[in-house]
């Protein structure tokens, strides 16, 4: 079943991921909850694991013109996106163990979401918290220049690149619609 919800949802499914993240590193690898969230890799202050919402897209495979039915109303249909996200994990060690250490928490980071590909039940948080709501996760690869373009004035650090979706988000056009109360039928006689 598929969950719409108003312009949170995009906030929502992120911090959902953050979530996840944060129950599987916290505090094995990251000593705080709040080292992991939703960050430029250039403006992470002091996390260690920053998710980086890079691109929005429609996802032509769910998209629909159907309009929904809300009693009296019609809902234009919501438009279904996929949410791209550039992991990239930090560490504050010296120069001989940080990259041991971001590579400890790329790895973790892997495996977790590898087994936990669908975002799912409890893993929900804001308006999304309670619903049915389904969002799958998939690792994907993207060209390595198109990887350093999001490292602008920076050297480019190793990272991930995830896509979660589809999410739905709902359209705020309605159209009345009048109940049928009467109906005539005409019949005729073929000749």
């Amino acid at each position: 079943m598929r969950t719409t919800a108003d312009y949170s949802v995009i906030s929502d499914v992120g911090l959902s991921l953050v979530k996840v993240l944060r129950e599987a590193l916290v505090p094995e690898l990251i000593a705080h909850i709040d080292g992991v969230g939703l960050a430029h890799p250039h403006d992470k202050g002091d996390m260690n694991l920053s998710l980086y919402l890079y691109q929005i897209m429609e996802n032509p495979d769910y998209r629909s013109s159907d309009l929904v039915d809300e009693g009296g109303e019609l809902r234009y249909p919501p438009v279904a996106l996929d949410l791209s996200y550039l992991i990239t994990a930090h560490s504050a060690a010296d120069v001989l163990t940080r990259a041991i250490d971001e590579h400890r928490i790329i790895g973790k980071t892997l495996q977790t979401l590898h087994d936990h590909n669908v975002l799912k039940g409890a893993d929900l948080v804001g308006a999304l918290a309670g619903t049915e709501g389904a969002f799958k996760i998939v690792k994907e690869d993207i060209p390595l220049d198109t990887a350093i373009s999001l490292f602008p004035d920076v050297p480019y650090k190793l990272s991930l690149n995830y896509r979660v979706g589809p999410v739905y988000l709902d359209s705020n056009r309605v159209k009345t619609a009048a109940r049928v109360r009467e109906r005539q039928v005409k019949l005729h006689q073929k000749p």
